[in-house]
């Protein structure tokens, strides 16, 4: 039996983790924290939880949790999960952080994009970038893993078997990405509110959004060189799933059939990531842990159209993060996913 912490529970990856969890035999969650709602019963913050109200949420207590705990899922903010990972590692848990704060693997980069310093360096090298369809090896023996971003699971799981074919432009890779609103997390906002959202559709945070440099450090690691990415983020007026339309130049001799070969070679053995014929749709993705990914080849243009469809809070966050949880523990990657 594993004891669980999750930290930041009440969030909405905290609460699809806490779904996961409590589905588990393998697994006692032990300690959930809400700084906000600390003392309160986990049913009376949240009643879909209400069976298990024994829980109570508490402040996060390194020292307290760690008596409590094998395992610390960290579901923060951006910026919050650096220094608390460090106090949760040197107590002898294992650690899944669920934010930005050990993707990227160069500080300064972490600072350029975030606005942030970066508290905890020295544990970059360290963590492991926790995209199990690429890493499972490294992940396997991590004791901090940095589980990947919404937006970039997404983009990488598309575009990662392909940065090395010849007669792919991978200088001209153009991202297009929609997005449910629960991407943007739990706390209210004027522009998130449903009579704004309703019937609406846009671009924001382009050309600077700050999962574009986590796309182009592990799309850079696939190819074995530098690739820069456009990345242009949308909200899409729902709750969640993640749509990411890419595009890239590709020479004549380029046809649909050998990018679609490449993809099904790679995942071939892959629980979770379906290759299909034509575009994926959203809705096959929403409430699970799959991944279904398309390809077309535009001749007239010469242009190649990778699809990629993802549930941002499961394939791109909490599901995700009990992939990498699996694997941690030696158990078969898709226990408790569906």
């Amino acid at each position: 039996m594993v004891k669980v912490a999750v930290i930041g529970a009440t969030g909405y990856t905290g609460q699809e983790l806490l779904k996961l969890l409590f589905k588990r035999a393998d697994v006692e969650v032990t300690a959930i924290t809400s700084e906000s709602s600390a003392g309160k019963h986990l049913g009376e913050v949240l009643p879909h939880f209400a069976r298990n109200h024994h829980l109570t949420l508490e402040k996060a207590v390194p020292e307290a949790i760690a008596a409590r705990a094998d395992v610390a899922f960290l579901c923060l903010p951006h910026g919050q999960a650096m220094g608390t990972a460090k106090d949760y590692l040197n107590k002898g848990l294992k650690v899944l952080d669920l934010s930005a704060d050990f993707r990227l693997k160069n500080p300064a980069l972490y600072k350029e994009w975030y606005h942030l310093e970066h508290t905890a360096p020295e544990l970059l090298s360290t963590a492991v970038y926790g995209l199990p369809e690429l890493y499972a090896e490294n992940i396997k023996g991590a004791s901090l893993v940095a589980v990947p971003g919404c937006y970039p699971t997404s983009v990488i799981l598309a575009m990662a078997p392909l940065m090395n074919i010849p007669g792919l432009d991978t200088e001209t890779i153009t991202v297009n990405s929609a997005s449910g609103v629960s991407g943007a997390g739990r706390a209210p906002r004027d522009h998130l509110m449903f009579a704004e959202l309703d019937g609406d559709y846009y671009a924001y945070g382009a050309p600077t959004h700050r999962h574009t440099t986590e796309m182009e450090q592990e799309l850079s690691t696939a190819a074995g060189r530098v690739v820069k990415v456009s990345f242009i983020p949308h909200l899409l007026p729902v709750t969640r799933g993640i749509y990411s339309t890419i595009t890239m130049k590709v020479s004549a001799d380029i046809t649909e059939d050998m990018i679609m070969e490449a993809l099904r070679n790679f995942y071939l053995l892959s629980h979770f990531v379906h290759i299909v014929s034509g575009f994926p749709r959203m809705k096959w993705a929403v409430n699970s842990n799959h991944a279904f990914i398309g390809a077309k080849v535009d001749k007239r243009a010469g242009v190649a159209i990778i699809t990629s469809v993802i549930d941002n809070l499961v394939k791109g966050a909490s599901g995700q993060a009990m992939q990498c949880f699996n694997l941690m523990y030696g158990l078969d990657e898709n226990e408790g996913l569906d």
